[in-house]
């Protein structure tokens, strides 16, 4: 898979970004991003997104999952929205499928 450095898309395939361990600590009652200068602790909803980051599933595939694993609809351009400022930050990486 080719990297994307352009908004992510719903064929993109997201995983963790190189020197990010994504983990639950419990200490924080949430997920959280390790790296080697610090932690980003996650609030609910990125931490649901990230942990479906496997760099397997599609965008769209993971956009299915939560929309059935909450009950919602219409998810996309959130979730979108938040890969979009996670890759900025490092956090992930996009591939092309």
């Amino acid at each position: 898979m080719n990297p994307v450095q352009q908004a992510a898309t719903l064929s993109c395939v997201p995983r963790i970004g190189a020197g990010f361990r994504l983990q639950w600590e419990p200490a924080q009652n949430a997920h959280v991003l390790l790296y080697p200068e610090g932690l980003v602790k996650l609030n609910g909803s990125a931490g649901e997104i990230l942990t479906r980051c496997d760099g397997a599933r599609s965008v769209a595939e993971l956009v299915a999952l939560l929309e059935a694993a909450f009950s919602a609809q219409g998810l996309a351009p959130d979730v979108l929205a938040f890969l979009d400022m996670a890759r900025a930050q490092g956090w992930i990486s996009l591939a092309r499928a």
